[in-house]
C-alpha cells in the first residue's frame, strides 16, 4: 500500500497543474504536496505595497588643495563644515543629521623630471552625509551645501524612514492571496483544507532612488538652479509561504 501511496503524489501535482494553467490563476503560486508531514499542502502569495519615500539623503565633499601645512587643511576643512552645519539649520536639520563619513589630509607630492618628488603643501578632505527629513527641501539643501563650501554633492537618494510598518501591510496583503489562492485550488481539486501549520515569509526591501546624474548638470556650483528631485514611489513586497493540512 505504500508504493500506492507514493504513486499518489506526482498524480496530484500534475492534476494541480493542469487547473493552474486551465484557470489562469495568477503568478507567482507554487503548489506542494508530501506525505511526510501533515502540512501536505502549501500555497505562496504574494502583497505588494508601493510607499512614497518620506525622507532624502544627500552627501557633500569638502576638498582642499595644496595647503601650507596639515595643520592649516585642517583648520579650513573645519571652518567650512561649521559653516556648512550652520546653514543646515536654516532647513531644520541639526547636527545629529549630519555625519561624517571620510576625512584625510595626504602630502601633495610635485615630481621632478629626475624622478624623484618633493612635498609641496598638503591636500584635505571630508566627506559629509546629511539626513533631510523633510523630502521637498532636499534640492535646496543640496545647493545650499555648495553655498556654504562643500566643493561636491553626490550620492543625493530619497528612501522610507520606518518601513515596517508597510511589510506589515504588505505582508497582510500576501497571506489574503495565498488564501485566495488556496481555496481555488482546493475546490477546483475537490481538497478539504485544515488549520494553517506552519508560514514562512521574505520580504525585498524598496533600494533607494539615487539622483547623481541630475545634480551633476543642474547643480555643478552655489549659483547653479536647484535640481527638482523627485522621489516617486518605491515598492515593498512581501512573499508569503502557507501551510495547510489537507482533511
Amino acid at each position: 500500500m505504500k508504493w500506492k501511496a507514493l504513486a499518489i503524489v506526482p498524480l496530484v501535482t500534475l492534476i494541480t497543474l493542469v487547473v493552474i494553467r486551465i484557470l489562469g490563476l495568477g503568478i507567482p503560486l507554487y503548489v506542494t504536496t508530501t506525505t511526510a508531514t501533515s502540512a501536505d499542502f502549501s500555497v505562496v502569495g504574494e502583497g505588494k505595497i508601493d510607499v512614497q519615500p518620506d525622507i532624502g539623503y544627500v552627501d557633500v565633499g569638502i576638498t582642499v588643495s595644496k595647503v601650507a601645512t596639515a595643520e592649516d587643511a585642517q583648520d579650513q576643512i573645519a571652518t567650512i563644515n561649521n559653516q556648512l552645519v550652520a546653514k543646515m539649520k536654516d532647513y531644520g536639520i541639526n547636527k545629529e543629521d549630519i555625519k561624517t563619513t571620510n576625512f584625510y589630509i595626504n602630502p601633495n607630492y610635485e615630481y621632478k623630471t629626475d624622478g624623484g618628488n618633493y612635498t609641496n603643501g598638503y591636500n584635505g578632505s571630508a566627506q559629509l552625509s546629511i539626513k533631510v527629513k523633510n523630502v521637498e527641501k532636499l534640492g535646496e539643501v543640496a545647493k545650499a551645501a555648495t553655498a556654504a563650501g562643500a566643493t561636491d554633492v553626490y550620492n543625493t537618494r530619497f528612501s522610507i524612514d520606518s518601513p515596517e510598518k508597510y511589510r506589515e501591510q504588505a505582508r497582510t496583503k500576501a497571506i489574503d492571496n495565498a488564501k485566495e489562492q488556496a481555496a481555488k485550488i482546493a475546490s477546483q481539486l475537490g481538497i478539504r483544507l485544515g488549520k494553517v501549520t506552519n508560514v514562512i515569509e521574505s520580504s525585498s526591501n524598496a533600494m533607494p532612488i539615487s539622483y547623481d546624474k541630475m545634480l551633476s548638470s543642474d547643480m555643478s556650483g552655489a549659483g547653479g538652479s536647484i535640481a527638482d528631485l523627485q522621489p516617486g514611489t518605491q515598492t515593498i513586497t512581501s512573499t508569503v509561504t502557507l501551510f495547510f493540512e489537507k482533511k
